[in-house]
């Protein structure tokens, strides 16, 4: 990880050695805490934010499952991360917006504690390393069941969930490989450890429903919008263990892994083992989107 300038903490700009919080901070105990992963990108037109105003959005209804009453409007949280990013003097950069119950009082209620709000900014290194991407990463099927809505609320991007997501990555990268995919108490696909999933037969694109424990993506949102721009029906459907081997293409979608195709599962040859027609033209197309080449889309960007 690549250190930056500065840190916004509960309204104030810090020196990013400065950016601390106590041993007793309730969400590092008890992981009551949400964030989001957002990126900044060189466009033509200059540096521009992707899809800022949905991640604040989606921080905010994060919030609401965990009864955190913010002390900063959304519009508050939109200048700050832009300010973040430019007193870092970053352009292409990963932005993270932390917010967690604080320093007051332990035990598992984190009502009685301040939530805290914290914005920074960096520049991103590979999310899944692979030396030729195009020839698809190796996944498995994680022996981890991923965690239900009747356990925590999957809908909402906590930091409790990416416990889950942090075992199935460590055992696929202990086993060998470059990801895990996820099934719930059901047997369907739901997601990669921090990536939506798609698949792609005969012409026609699959996903799991949000139904299925799968987080509502604004990258898989993204990816829906192209396909269904170019004429590519979507099929939101619930996908077996053993269906994953017969796919013609699946990709993986997230704001810091972007498009990643996948050539095998189980040690099983999706296709043709690399990136196939679909999800090239999927990631041709959302590069120029994120890029400001695409115009109809400039409402996504929002310019430093």
């Amino acid at each position: 990880m690549l250190e930056s300038d500065k840190i916004w903490l509960d309204g104030q700009s810090i020196d990013y050695n400065d950016a601390k919080v106590h041993v007793l901070t309730h969400g590092l105990h008890y992981g009551t805490g949400i964030f989001e992963g957002i990126r900044s990108y060189a466009t033509e037109s200059g540096h521009a934010i992707f899809r800022l105003d949905d991640h604040i959005k989606r921080l905010y209804n994060s919030g609401k499952a965990y009864f955190m009453q913010f002390d900063f409007t959304p519009d508050e949280i939109k200048k700050a991360t832009i300010n973040v990013v430019k007193a870092n003097r970053l352009g292409d950069c990963y932005v993270r917006i932390i917010a967690f119950y604080g320093y007051g009082k332990l035990g598992v209620n984190p009502l009685p504690n301040k939530v805290s709000i914290a914005i920074t900014a960096w520049k991103w290194t590979e999310h899944i390393r692979k030396e030729d991407l195009e020839q698809g990463i190796h996944m498995m099927v994680s022996s981890w069941e991923k965690v239900g809505s009747k356990s925590l609320p999957t809908h909402a991007k906590g930091v409790a969930n990416y416990a889950n997501s942090a075992l199935a990555r460590m055992e696929a990268l202990k086993s060998g490989f470059d990801e895990a995919i996820l099934l719930n108490s059901n047997g369907h696909v739901v997601e990669a450890s921090a990536e939506n999933i798609f698949l792609a037969k005969n012409g026609v694109l699959y996903t799991p429903p949000i139904s299925s424990g799968a987080l509502e993506g604004i990258t898989r949102d993204t990816v829906i919008a192209i396909a269904q721009k170019n004429n590519i029906k979507v099929i939101f459907d619930n996908i077996s263990r053993d269906e994953l081997y017969y796919f013609d293409e699946i990709f993986l979608t997230g704001t810091a892994s972007e498009i990643v195709p996948v050539g095998y599962i189980d040690h099983r040859k999706i296709g043709h083992g690399h990136m196939g027609y679909m999800t090239s033209l999927i990631r041709e197309q959302f590069a120029k989107i994120v890029t400001g080449r695409e115009k109809s889309y400039q409402d996504w960007l929002t310019y430093l």
